[in-house]
């Protein structure tokens, strides 16, 4: 099985930097899912139901998001909860009898026989929302779908502590033998520290994003500079238009009768938007 993903897709711009670089990267290593993160991809918040129709056109199979998740939510909630939507946000979010959290955090994907199974969790620790226990939650699912025919699994994880998340990963591999790869992410840079665990699972701690080369997370110093000199947050941020952009992304390939990683990439392409 062939997965290709990327992470953070952010604002306008780099949605066609994305567009512009996708088919060569598909025809290159032919994946059979693709998945994507796009928390901010409506200039820094969760998309619209346009921006969603409008990525689906490139044959993304499923977007995850993390704690931008529901800033857009009044135009999104109906899409939310149609079988067809191709979005899954946090599973840990918190319910109750007084408020469900829209939607799912977990999906199985198919297609040419094949079943994946992405669960999108994110940590409380350190981030502005609080969450329940990613461990328990994570059991929970496995648990869950145990009787359903799954080939490989994938977790997607938003984290704020490396503790945290490599006990994560050692406590995914006594739950099931087909967690195939877990991902972490909310760094928004790309880490050295990828490798693959005895059970065969494949982690590394963050994959970067899909953003201007030369920015500040996407935005243009220049309408940060008050901000970091000041802490005075008042005023425009500007997105860094027409520099360098970088794309990047992860290939993983998974045995299937073993469901262990055998093979992975992790990439990045730099081009130059024309005026």
């Amino acid at each position: 099985m062939k997965i290709l993903i990327f992470w953070d897709i952010v604002w306008r711009i780099w949605r066609r930097a994305l567009t512009k670089e996708i088919s060569n990267i598909k025809n290159k290593f032919k994946p059979d899912f693709v998945i994507a993160n796009w928390e901010n991809l409506a200039s820094g918040r969760w998309p619209t139901e346009k921006l969603i129709l409008e990525m689906w056109d490139l044959w993304i199979d499923l977007f995850t998001w993390w704690n931008h998740s529901f800033d857009n939510e009044k135009k999104i909630v109906d899409y939310m909860d149609k079988p067809e939507a191709i979005i899954i946000r946090p599973a840990n979010h918190i319910d109750s009898r007084f408020y469900k959290t829209p939607w799912k955090g977990y999906k199985i994907l198919q297609k040419d026989w094949k079943n994946l199974l992405v669960i999108n969790l994110m940590s409380g620790v350190f981030m502005r929302d609080e969450m329940t226990n990613v461990f328990l939650k994570l059991d929970e699912i496995i648990e869950r779908i145990k009787e359903k025919k799954i080939d490989s699994i994938i977790v997607d994880f938003h984290w704020e502590t490396s503790a945290e998340l490599y006990a994560l990963a050692y406590f995914a591999e006594k739950l099931n033998k087909q967690i195939s790869v877990i991902y972490w992410t909310h760094t928004h840079i790309q880490t050295n520290d990828e490798i693959i665990l005895p059970s065969g699972i494949w982690i590394i701690s963050d994959i970067w994003m899909t953003w201007s080369l030369y920015s500040v997370i996407g935005s243009d110093y220049k309408s940060l500079e008050k901000r970091f000199l000041t802490w005075i947050a008042k005023g425009k941020i500007e997105q860094d238009l027409w520099s360098s952009y970088v794309v990047n992304y992860l290939f993983v390939e998974i045995d299937e009768e073993t469901w262990k990683t055998i093979h992975i990439e992790k990439d990045r392409i730099r081009g130059i938007f024309s005026q």
